[in-house]
């Protein structure tokens, strides 16, 4: 099943073309890289897959939704439900615990509370994290608030997960731990990955790694 297909799909900032005809099709339980240089349109690619950032011309299909067709209301919904995000920095709120700060997109979209805890904690002990259930962001190592934000954007069972430059803060050793979860991830839920990373090692253990070069594709 194709999971993203995007076509020609171009975006500029004032005069600055940034994206220019990119090409891209994402299968379901893949896991892809996109990797080049700094300025070559990575992170806005992913934003526009993510539908964080609208394309001004070009079609973007997700799980069989022409997102072109989604009014403002219905976008912010589909997000909410199709699609996670990782980041390089966790943005997890300080005020809330690590269960808490898991709930909250699945909280967004009213699912049932009790149910909601009772995932949020499978997902938290599935991640290694049942003795930091409630411990806030700043009682947990870097490695341990990335696995609080991965299991975050698994609780509405998304149809893709986005990761921009997700070791970016993690050493060595935390980095490759985040690579061998993605990859169980995968194997256990059959999840989607699109991953936007400098980090060759998590790049080479991708199923596909995409190079852009200039606001396109290249390979």
């Amino acid at each position: 099943m194709i999971m993203i297909e995007g076509n020609n799909i171009r975006k500029s900032y004032e005069q600055l073309e940034v994206l220019k005809g990119v090409n891209i099709k994402i299968h379901q339980g893949e896991i892809v890289s996109i990797v080049g240089k700094s300025g070559a349109g990575k992170s806005t690619l992913l934003h526009i897959l993510g539908t964080l950032d609208a394309y001004d011309s070009g079609s973007l299909i997700i799980k069989n939704q022409e997102i072109a067709q989604l009014n403002h209301r219905d976008l912010s919904a589909f997000r909410n439900q199709e699609l996670g995000f990782v980041f390089q920095f966790h943005h997890l709120l300080p005020e809330f615990t690590a269960v808490e700060n898991v709930c909250l997109p699945a909280f967004i979209g009213k699912k049932d509370q009790k149910e909601t805890i009772k995932k949020a904690k499978e997902l938290l002990d599935y991640l290694g994290l049942s003795d930091r259930f409630e411990h806030k962001p700043t009682e947990l190592s870097g490695g341990e608030q990335q696995r609080v934000a991965v299991a975050r954007a698994l609780i509405n069972n998304p149809a893709v997960v986005f990761a921009d430059e997700p070791t970016g803060n993690l050493d060595t050793s935390t980095s490759e731990e985040l690579h061998q979860l993605i990859h169980q991830l995968r194997k256990d839920m059959n999840q989607t990955f699109v991953i936007v990373t400098h980090n060759q090692e998590m790049a080479g253990l991708s199923d596909r790694v995409l190079t852009m070069t200039d606001g396109v594709i290249s390979h």
